[in-house]
């Protein structure tokens, strides 16, 4: 059975990244997800920013950090965006895609909040498989990157 490869972007603000909160769980994660057929990591990662955040992010504006194990079957590749203070506001974001429901049937979005999480703390907010990727970054590279003045979120509704 072929890896799938889940594409996302780590936004760093002083020890802290932008998450995105999974929809009936307890989990806060990276806007992230499986690119689709033929499209490259980067384009996927930017889309998946966007369905997930409503980011609207410059895809030559991210860094590389590479490809990562990630869950069973699963590998992660991911991309980072340094922002300065005030360059995002999670109050803005709105999640654009949905999934059916187990028990009511309606359209749920896959992320029903948006806050900054403190890096140190990252057990207590996102699950083990995501904390073994991020633990493993070097931090010092990403806050030397430069920074982003602005983040642009797309307010338009969903």
């Amino acid at each position: 059975m072929p890896r799938v490869t889940s594409c996302g972007v780590v936004v760093l603000n002083r020890r802290r990244l932008f998450t995105c909160h999974a929809t009936g769980t307890r989990r806060w994660d990276l806007p992230k997800g499986v690119a689709d057929p033929g499209e490259a990591a980067r384009a996927a990662a930017v889309r998946e920013a966007w369905e997930e955040a409503g980011l609207r992010l410059a895809p030559e504006a991210l860094h590389d950090l590479g490809e990562f194990p990630y869950l069973s079957g699963k590998r992660l590749h991911l991309f980072a965006l340094h922002a300065a203070d005030g360059a995002l506001d999670p109050s803005l974001c709105r999640c654009r895609t949905f999934f059916e429901h187990p028990v009511t049937r309606r359209l749920t979005p896959e992320a029903d909040g948006f806050a900054w999480q403190s890096i140190d703390a990252m057990p207590l907010w996102c699950g083990k498989g995501l904390t073994k990727v991020l633990s493993g970054l070097d931090w010092s590279v990403l806050e030397a990157l430069p920074q982003a003045a602005a983040i642009d979120v797309d307010i338009d509704s969903p």
